[in-house]
């Protein structure tokens, strides 16, 4: 086997959505870079997302970002030469670091683009931007399965989100549910509820709403990777414009993506098999009612209950067999 030849150092963005959108540079670099090995400095949140990499030699979540902390985090990456630096935010000390070949960071961007998209100007692949590529191994399914228990195909919603005006309504998921439980591809599915424990609160009002001997709580599990080893399992998801979607999207499952006051088409979930459904308001209609999106309203109403389970059978058809009911 040949020695490791070609250091890698990616300052990953700090938000969990945005560091999932940005995963396939890793894993295009991965594939293309036999010889390649990994350094990932990443937020304390976004971290444990990208600890199964392969080829992983060191995972950094610095505690803060003031300058002595950047300083230390310059002294101890600059004891090596870099084969290729990539700072697609400028939030690291990248530029001052020695290094072969550097990217970023980006420029802002002079009209709207996805995310992906925009990570992919990182390796010059914005005409076919890698795909969010997240690395977990057999101990860390082994550890999503003992949180799934019993049978039937899993039903994944995640009704937390950043703030009141993005929030579909409790009681429209719950009926969303039902709705789709009551169908054939969902028939005695078990109702996973995902977010970060900020989504507590919300998760518990919707447990309220289903039946207990079906519910499973993720929103106590702060590890991303396992919830991400646990929607690889579900048959489909529905949430909220938030990180859990994307997530979903990235394991490869049906997902819909619920929008009103934010850009689908810039953070919308990424994949074959993702979706977002959005009721008769454009971003900029909403937008002219709160151009801050700061009011404490919400600009999800005018989304109905019916058009989320059409959308979501649809999506359904399109996938063939649910995923939630064929082996891991």
């Amino acid at each position: 086997m040949s020695s490791v030849r070609f250091p890698i150092l990616f300052f990953a963005p700090s938000g969990l959505a945005e560091a999932i959108f940005a995963s396939g540079v890793i894993g295009k670099l991965h594939d293309e870079v036999p010889h390649a090995s990994f350094t990932i400095v990443a937020s304390a949140e976004a971290a444990p997302l990208f600890r199964c990499t392969p080829r992983l030699e060191r995972l950094l979540a610095p505690a803060g970002g003031g300058r002595l902390e950047r300083f230390r985090l310059w002294r101890r990456l600059n004891a090596r030469r870099w084969g290729l630096v990539l700072d697609p935010d400028g939030l690291g000390p990248g530029r001052w670091l020695r290094a072969r070949q550097r990217a970023g960071p980006l420029p802002a961007a002079q009209a709207p683009e996805h995310r992906v998209v925009r990570a992919a100007r990182l390796l010059k692949l914005e005409a076919d931007p890698p795909a969010p590529c997240i690395f977990v191994d057999d101990q860390v399914r082994a550890r999503a399965a003992a949180l799934l228990p019993g049978s039937g195909p899993l039903l994944a919603l995640a009704p937390g989100a950043r703030w009141i005006g993005a929030a579909w309504p409790v009681e429209r998921f719950a009926r969303a549910a039902s709705m789709l439980t009551s169908a054939p591809q969902l028939s005695g599915a078990r109702l996973l509820i995902v977010g970060g424990r900020e989504d507590a609160a919300v998760a518990r009002a919707l447990r309220k709403t289903l039946p207990k001997d079906r519910c499973i709580d993720l929103t106590v599990q702060a590890d991303p990777l396992v919830v991400y080893a646990c929607l690889e399992r579900a048959a489909l998801f529905i949430g909220n414009a938030a990180w859990p979607a994307c997530l979903a999207a990235a394991a490869g499952i049906p997902t819909l993506g619920l929008y009103g006051p934010h850009d689908e088409t810039v953070e919308g979930p990424w994949g074959p098999r993702a979706r977002a459904v959005r009721g008769p308001r454009t971003v900029r209609e909403i937008r002219q009612i709160d151009p801050g999106l700061s009011q404490p309203i919400c600009h999800m109403l005018d989304l109905p209950v019916e058009t989320v389970v059409d959308r979501a059978r649809r999506l359904l058809n399109e996938a063939g067999a649910t995923r939630g009911s064929m082996p891991a």
